[in-house]
C-alpha cells in the first residue's frame, strides 16, 4: 500500500523516511560489497546504494550491478543525508539506501545511443575527444533521445507555452475553437499544400486555420484562438522549417484600429515569457547546461517599429534593399542583432509591411497605398508570427485577389463568408516549435518538435 514517491521530492526533509521509488537505471557501478545505481525520472536523478548488510546479500548486490541501463525498477529503501554533495545528480544532498529492488521492465543490453553522450555539450566533446550524438541519430532513436534531461526539459517547457497561451487568452475573454484540418481548397490560395484522396475527389491538409477563424469572427464570437497542427508542403530543409508544426492561432474583432489586436497578441506573448521565467527555471537551466544561451529579454510594452524604420537601420549597417522589398532571412537576423544592440530586447514587432509582399487578403493602409496594416513579430531575430488586418469587404477582397492573379473560383467560399456582414478584424499565427527554439536559444526547430516532419523525414 506504500505510495510511490517522486525523485524530485527526495530532499533532506525526507531524511530517514522509508520510501518506494520507481525509475530508470541510468548507470550502475559495483565496488566491493556495494553497488551504486543512479536512478532517473525525467530530468531528476538520485544515487541509490545497495550494500551487503541486514537488507542486502552479496547476491542482491551482484543482481543490482547486472541490471541493464534504461531498465525500469522499483526500489524500496531509506532516504539518507549524504556525507558530501553527490556530483552528477540533481538530488545532491541525499541518497537512497536500498532494501529491496524489483526489475519491472528490462532493457536490452545494447542501446543505440548513450544518454550521457546525448546530453554532453558539443564543445565539451570536441575539447576532450568524448562522443556526442548527431541530430539524425537522435531523431532515428527519438524514444531514447526524449529520455535525456535536456529533451525532458524542452518539452515540459513547450507544454508550459501552450498552457500559458490558453490561460492568458481565456482570461482575456477569448473562446477556444477547433477547426477542420481536411479542407476542400488551399486555405491560403497557394500551391504549397498536401493533397489527400477524399472518397471520389481530392482534399487538402490545412495550411492554416485562418478561414475558419475568420468565419467565427463573422459569426460574432469576437475573440477566438486555436492550438492545432498546420501543414506546409514546402521543400525547405532549413533550421526553422517543418512540413507539420503546431500553430497557436489568434483572431479578433476590433473597434477602432488594428493595433488593438497587435497589442493583445504582443501582451499574450509577454505573459508567456513571464510565466516561463516564473514557472520553468529548472527546465531553462537544464537546457542551458547543454546549450548555453543568454537569458531571453523583452520589454513592456513591446517595442514596435515600422517597416521603414527597420529598413533604415539595415541601410545604416550597409545593407542595400528597396523600400518594397521583403526581408531575407540573413537581413531578419541582422536586424534582430541591431535591435538588440539599440533597444536591449530579443522580442519586437515590425509593423506596416509593404503591401506588395503580403497576401491578397491583407488590408491596405488607408493613409499610404504602398503599405499595409500588417505586422510580424520576432524573437532573437527570427520571425515567429505573421499577421495582419484582414480585408472584410468582399468587393475589395475580390479586387485584391484579381490583382494577385488568384482564381476566384478556388477562393469563392472564402470571399462568400464576408457577404453577410463582417466586423473589422485581425489576427496571426504563431509557430509553437519556433517559439520554444528561440526562447531557449536552440539552433534547430527539430530539437523542439517531438517527432519532426520535414521533406526528408516521415518516421518515427
Amino acid at each position: 500500500d506504500r505510495v510511490l514517491v517522486r525523485i524530485k521530492d527526495l530532499t533532506v526533509e525526507k531524511a530517514d523516511e522509508e520510501v518506494w521509488v520507481r525509475g530508470r537505471v541510468h548507470t550502475s557501478r559495483a565496488k566491493g560489497k556495494q553497488c551504486f545505481l543512479v536512478l532517473r525520472q525525467q530530468q531528476f536523478n538520485i544515487q541509490a546504494l545497495v550494500a551487503v548488510g541486514q537488507h542486502a546479500s552479496k547476491q542482491m548486490v551482484k543482481f543490482a550491478a547486472n541490471i541493464t541501463k534504461e531498465s525500469i525498477v522499483d526500489i524500496e529503501g531509506v532516504v539518507r543525508k549524504a556525507y558530501q554533495k553527490i556530483g552528477g545528480c540533481t538530488q545532491q544532498d541525499v541518497e537512497l539506501h536500498v532494501q529491496r529492488i524489483y526489475v519491472i521492465s528490462s532493457a536490452e543490453p545494447r542501446l543505440p545511443l548513450q544518454l550521457d553522450d546525448a546530453v554532453r555539450p558539443e564543445v565539451e566533446g570536441e575539447e576532450d575527444g568524448r562522443a556526442t550524438v548527431n541530430q539524425d541519430t537522435r531523431l532515428d532513436n527519438r524514444i531514447i533521445d526524449l529520455r535525456t534531461s535536456t529533451s525532458q526539459a524542452i518539452f515540459c517547457l513547450q507544454s508550459g507555452i501552450c498552457q500559458l497561451f490558453r490561460e492568458t487568452l481565456i482570461r482575456k475573454g477569448f473562446v477556444e475553437i477547433q477547426t477542420p484540418k481536411i479542407i476542400s481548397a488551399a486555405s491560403e490560395g497557394g500551391a504549397n499544400v498536401f493533397t489527400v484522396s477524399y472518397f471520389k475527389t481530392n482534399a487538402y491538409l490545412a495550411q492554416s486555420p485562418q478561414l475558419y477563424k475568420q468565419m467565427c469572427i463573422c459569426a460574432d464570437f469576437e475573440k477566438v484562438f486555436c492550438i492545432g497542427p498546420v501543414f506546409r508542403a514546402e521543400d525547405s530543409n532549413t533550421h526553422r522549417h517543418l512540413t507539420e508544426f503546431v500553430g497557436l492561432d489568434i483572431e479578433m474583432a476590433f473597434n477602432y484600429h488594428y493595433h488593438e489586436v497587435v497589442d493583445e497578441i504582443a501582451d499574450t506573448l509577454v505573459q508567456i515569457f513571464k510565466g516561463l521565467q516564473e514557472r520553468f527555471q529548472t527546465e531553462i537551466q537544464t537546457v542551458s547546461k547543454q546549450f548555453p544561451c543568454e537569458p531571453f529579454k523583452f520589454l513592456e510594452p513591446t517595442l514596435r517599429l515600422e517597416y521603414r524604420e527597420g529598413v533604415a537601420m539595415l541601410r545604416e549597417a550597409g545593407v542595400e534593399m528597396g523600400d518594397e522589398e521583403d526581408l531575407s532571412t540573413p537581413n531578419e537576423k541582422l536586424l534582430g542583432r541591431l535591435v538588440k544592440e539599440k533597444y536591449d530586447t530579443d522580442f519586437y514587432i515590425l509593423d506596416k509591411y509593404p503591401l506588395a509582399v503580403r497576401p491578397f487578403y491583407t488590408m491596405p493602409d488607408p493613409a499610404n497605398p504602398k503599405t499595409s496594416n500588417s505586422y510580424d513579430m520576432f524573437m532573437r531575430g527570427e520571425e515567429i508570427l505573421s499577421g495582419a488586418q484582414r480585408i472584410h469587404d468582399p468587393q475589395l477582397l475580390t479586387e485584391r485577389a484579381k490583382h494577385h492573379g488568384i482564381d476566384l473560383e478556388k477562393i469563392k467560399a472564402y470571399i462568400d463568408s464576408f457577404r453577410f456582414g463582417a466586423p473589422p478584424h485581425a489576427g496571426g499565427g504563431i509557430g509553437l516549435e519556433r517559439v520554444t527554439m528561440l526562447y531557449l536559444g536552440l539552433h534547430n526547430v527539430r530539437q523542439t518538435s517531438m517527432f519532426p516532419r520535414d521533406p526528408k523525414r516521415l518516421t518515427p
